[in-house]
């Protein structure tokens, strides 16, 4: 090879590495400002603030995380019947703080996230044997607060217990929150503390409680809303957790043909339908009643909702028959026209018997402690 064709072939790699720089130097001007530094769109911007997969765990982390978590160990029954004996008297002396407590260490959620993966993963062993362990710990939590409540001396129906009886669609929108929220936490890198502010939010411990109060108290109707109340957390949580779980593309033990997988998706909004259909009727009658007056005294106004404080009185107090509340004109004993606010309360009862004046005397403290300003009145319906 003579120079000049030596000369010649040094040009040409001249120009093509020219060339090379030119197409480097346009692909960075496409990424980089005027200043120097790397333009990120506004769609990349999201990407990085909504992706779940970013810091994302492997896939054996979190198998081996959400499989060990869902073990039915002699360590988790202890905690779980501290749990529920915590939540009970939490429950029983209607301390929020308690019960706050008491689902914190519960064990139960790790057994739902297990059966969620195993759906996830088509893992038909390890969904059977995560139900069998929830049904057992759902089995010892109802024998333990039945028991507790049993013994107790205290008897009385608390505000606490009460407010698990009417679940509506908003707990139901706080399981399912609760559920991603629950799942996204387990499944990252590092833990964060996301689980117990799940586990206090989702609250499976307080209405598996008081269904074990209704039990004990021979209460079927709390015993109704309660057990939907659990039921409904339980299930949204799971299908949350299952849901996120095949987002994050969790490997399947075994391949799942497209006929079964149709006849799992079709399942499973059957299941929630039916699942939230009563938590919808429960939230309009909630709304309907609300915004009714349901007064029966000619001359009140009503300012509390007397169907709320029906359902609570006759929880706590079967022999009162009706309730009115409203405002009263009355003459004080000057002659001059005064205004009071008044629960009327009216019963079939013997209301000379010392049984039902000792009970209705802790009624009426408990009522005049929660709606404060309002006198309290008894009438014989007979």
């Amino acid at each position: 090879m003579n120079k000049e064709e030596r000369k010649k072939e040094k040009e040409e790699l001249h120009e093509e590495l020219l060339a090379g720089k030119t197409e480097i130097r346009k692909a960075l001007s496409e990424t980089m400002d005027p200043n120097g530094d790397k333009k990120i769109s506004l769609k990349e911007i999201f990407h990085e603030m909504f992706s779940i997969r970013k810091d994302v765990a492997t896939r054996e982390q979190i198998r081996e995380s959400l499989i060990g978590g869902g073990r039915v160990t002699g360590t988790n029954m202890c905690l779980l019947v501290l749990a529920i004996l915590i939540a009970s008297i939490g429950l029983n002396v209607n301390s929020t703080a308690v019960i706050i407590g008491a689902m914190l260490i519960s064990p139960l959620m790790g057994t739902i996230h297990a059966f969620a993966y195993g759906t996830a993963t088509s893992d038909s062993a390890l969904s059977v044997r995560s139900v069998l362990g929830f049904a057992m710990q759902v089995l010892i939590s109802l024998c333990a607060s039945t028991l507790y409540f049993t013994i107790s001396p205290l008897s009385d129906a608390t505000s606490e217990l009460l407010a698990r009886t009417q679940p509506t669609i908003w707990d139901v929108l706080i399981a399912i929150c609760g559920g991603v929220a629950g799942i996204i936490g387990v499944t990252r890198k590092e833990k964060s503390n996301v689980i117990p502010g799940v586990a206090i939010a989702t609250a499976l411990m307080p209405p598996l409680c008081t269904c074990g109060y209704s039990i004990a108290n021979r209460q079927w109707k709390m015993l109704l809303g309660a057990g939907y109340l659990f039921a409904a957390n339980t299930y949204f949580i799971y299908l949350s957790a299952v849901i996120i779980l095949i987002i994050l593309g969790v490997p399947k033990v075994k391949e799942v043909d497209a006929k079964r997988a149709k006849r799992m998706k079709r399942l499973l909004i059957r299941n929630s339908i039916i699942m939230i259909i009563p938590s919808v009727l429960v939230a309009y009658l909630m709304v309907h009643d609300a915004s009714k007056d349901e007064n029966t005294l000619t001359g009140f106004d009503t300012t509390v909702s007397v169907k709320a404080l029906s359902d609570e009185l006759n929880v706590l107090c079967p022999e009162i028959a009706s309730v009115s509340v409203g405002q009263l004109d009355e003459l004080d004993k000057n002659g001059e026209p005064v205004q009071k606010k008044v629960i009327l309360l009216r019963t079939d009862a013997d209301v000379e018997s010392s049984d039902f004046q000792e009970h209705f005397a802790i009624i009426k403290k408990w009522l005049e402690v929660k709606y404060e300003g309002y006198e309290i009145k008894l009438e014989s319906a007979n």
